[in-house]
């Protein structure tokens, strides 16, 4: 017994005359008796009662149509699953990303990309580069979010629009009011509020001119940072993503003048090795949403 005979069956059942379910199969009646007489002999059991012009279940026959109509049925919603995968309409998707872009950017691509695709389940992963470079060397993600630093060779990439740092503080620090930007040297002295994977280059930046700075506290969440400088604990530098991530109505957000503190972020997946769908439909998303971020 196939999935053929069962269909052929099926038809007979719900037709009621060889004639009638041979049309529906588009096959000669003969074959389909033919079909009919193979089942019956190979289950040794009578599948319908011939004694009037409409072929009637019997007992066993009635049990073999539930049973047929419910492989058949999951069959036809196995191939539709399975193509629906295919196009990635389904599936998973495993993601892993730093924690800056993990609160700024990657909010904005999932709620794009769950608009096209509301059935694709999403796994996510934060941590710090090395270990989303990690988890895509391993396999665990097909997709990472990370800052550039990685070796290209092994990582295919798109790049996103670098992110300037901008200060973020309640009214007690801002010394001019009326100015939408500050001067670098005007946080000298001043307790910091930062992440931690831009301490490196916020030092480095402070000492080309001439000061080290008071950093107060070293976060791994901005919206904590953002809270804080909301409390006047300090003035955070954070991405320019995440202005207005935590609401304040006292919060001042201001750029600081011709400054070269910039994040650089990448979104990269590993090199020859396949992409699936749901991966490829996610990356055309990043694709668009940069393009609206330049």
């Amino acid at each position: 017994m196939d999935v053929k005979q069962l269909k052929y069956f099926r038809a007979i059942a719900m037709e009621g005359t060889i004639s009638g379910a041979a049309k529906q199969l588009y096959m000669s009646q003969p074959s389909l008796s033919q079909q009919l007489h193979l089942l019956e002999k190979e289950l040794d059991v009578q599948l319908f009662d011939r004694s009037s012009r409409r072929m009637i279940l019997t007992e066993a026959g009635r049990v073999l149509n539930a049973r047929a109509e419910q492989v058949l049925d999951f069959l036809n919603t196995t191939a539709v699953e399975v193509k629906e995968i295919h196009d990635g309409k389904k599936g998973t998707l495993s993601i892993g990303t730093i924690a800056s872009a993990g609160v700024t950017l990657l909010p904005k691509f999932l709620r794009d990309y769950n608009n096209k695709y509301p059935n694709v389940k999403v796994q996510l992963f934060e941590g710090d580069t090395p270990r989303i470079l990690d988890l895509l060397n391993t396999g665990i993600i097909q997709i990472g979010i990370v800052r550039t630093i990685f070796d290209p060779s092994l990582y295919e990439r798109v790049d996103l629009p670098p992110d300037p740092l901008i200060v973020a503080m309640s009214p007690e620090w801002d010394i001019d009011q009326t100015s939408p930007s500050i001067n670098i040297h005007e946080l000298a002295g001043k307790p910091i509020l930062l992440h931690r994977s831009h301490e490196a280059m916020f030092a480095d930046y402070c000492q080309k001119f001439g000061f080290l700075p008071n950093i107060l506290c070293l976060g791994d969440d901005i919206r904590t940072l953002l809270v804080l400088a909301h409390e006047g604990a300090g003035m955070a530098l954070i991405p320019k993503s995440a202005l207005g991530l935590v609401p304040s109505s006292t919060v001042q957000y201001k750029k600081i003048i011709k400054s070269q503190l910039m994040i650089k972020r990448s979104v990269i997946w590993m090199r020859e090795r396949y992409v699936s769908t749901t991966a490829r439909n996610f990356l055309n998303t990043v694709f668009s949403a940069t393009e609206d971020l330049l």
